[in-house]
């Protein structure tokens, strides 16, 4: 099952991910929301990110914040 966020609004989106070759030939990994489930859904957020939602609503992945030690 693909991983599922519902904004404030009630829309929800769903976590993808594409591999793609950068131009030096490196392979990349995007990750992308979409309304719809698609081929290459994925079924967690990546380790070290959170979902944010922006000020339109839309889902974005922000790197986590370390935690501080003291």
């Amino acid at each position: 099952m693909a991983y599922g966020f519902t904004n404030s609004k009630g829309t929800t989106y769903y976590l993808h991910t594409k591999k793609t070759a950068s131009k030096t030939g490196k392979e990349r990994t995007l990750f992308y929301f979409s309304k719809e489930i698609k081929e290459g859904a994925t079924d967690a957020v990546p380790a070290g990110y959170t979902v944010v939602e922006m000020k339109t609503g839309l889902p974005v992945l922000k790197k986590a914040e370390p935690a501080m030690q003291s």
